[in-house]
């Protein structure tokens, strides 16, 4: 379907455009309706705002970008350019609610309106141990607060990367990285996928653990690099070597291990290629082309894990805190 006011093209079903924020069932209002007190919450200078445009929206989840940093002080003026012109800049997720439930990383709330409901994610001690156990492993947050209802959730402005990927699309799941997630449908499944063997973890730099989701639904990922330059693979019944870890999600169905590239020691040091990370089967990987991402302090956004699954065994067992 189109928008009416903008005439940019949206998903079907949905109440307010996420280009322009106007009504698209025809009421005058540009907002989202509080059915607990059937009143209404307009929202001024953000979908009218020429300095935020739409970078993409699936579902219930919309990314918006800040075009320019204009919250700068006059010393951080010409660093500001810079950032602005090399691709840094501020990134948002706006979650709009029509019944359907998401949840997401803890602190990532920035605001909400309407009739919005917000549980822990945490059902008694068991859900506690449970999620602590997966926080230590993962590097995930303890827990992810479920919001529910009719209305609008803002998420944090941060200076990575953000991106949605349909779940479904992976077959039987797909695997994160560690840091990778920051919301989804919660519809998804959560699991704890583990190395098959001990090499893989110590060797490959993935840690012995990743988060998984399945199910139907979308997750929104936060990378070090764009989503432009993930190059994906597409393999069937096939084999990808990957040197170092440079995979930041790849479909649950793949079989992960890491081998020499050349059968024999002396070959290995000859052509100066050691240990490569291996997927086979059929699936999907995004690999980054670069792991250097953004430099910049992020202290605009939500509370990030130090843990980094390039450190591997090390980071595992040690760099959660």
């Amino acid at each position: 379907m189109f928008c009416a006011s903008c005439g940019k093209e949206i998903e079907d079903g949905i109440k307010f455009c996420p280009f322009c924020g106007k009504s698209t069932t025809g009421d005058t209002e540009t907002g989202v309706k509080n059915t607990a007190s059937s009143g209404t919450v307009v929202i001024n200078n953000w979908f009218d705002n020429k300095n935020i445009s739409v970078k993409e929206q699936k579902g219930c989840f919309t990314i918006y970008e800040h075009n320019t940093d204009l919250s700068v002080s006059p010393a951080e003026a010409v660093m500001s350019y810079y950032m602005t012109q090399m691709n840094v800049k501020k990134r948002q997720v706006l979650c709009k609610l029509d019944g359907n439930t998401i949840k997401m990383q803890a602190g990532a709330m920035q605001w909400m309106s309407g009739n919005v409901n917000m549980t822990s994610g945490v059902k008694g001690v068991g859900g506690f141990l449970g999620g602590l156990a997966k926080s230590v492993v993962t590097g995930e947050s303890l827990a992810k607060p479920i919001y529910s209802g009719e209305g609008m959730v803002m998420l944090e402005p941060t200076y990575r990367h953000l991106f949605i990927e349909d779940v479904g699309s992976w077959g039987s799941g797909i695997v994160l990285d560690d840091g990778l997630f920051l919301a989804c449908d919660a519809t998804l499944t959560e699991s704890i996928t583990s190395r098959t063997n001990f090499s893989s973890a110590l060797l490959g730099g993935e840690g012995f653990y990743n988060l998984t989701l399945s199910g139907q639904g979308n997750v929104v990922l936060e990378s070090p690099v764009p989503r432009e330059e993930l190059i994906e693979f597409e393999l069937n019944n096939s084999t990808v070597k990957i040197d170092g870890n440079m995979a930041i999600a790849w479909s649950s169905s793949l079989e992960f291990t890491v081998e020499k590239v050349e059968k024999s020691a002396f070959g290995s040091f000859m052509s100066g290629e050691g240990f490569v990370n291996v997927y086979r089967g059929t699936g999907k990987i995004l690999m980054a082309p670069t792991m250097n991402g953004t430099v910049h302090d992020d202290s605009h956004g939500p509370e990030q894990t130090e843990a980094n699954s390039s450190h591997g065994l090390v980071s595992t067992i040690f760099g959660n805190k």
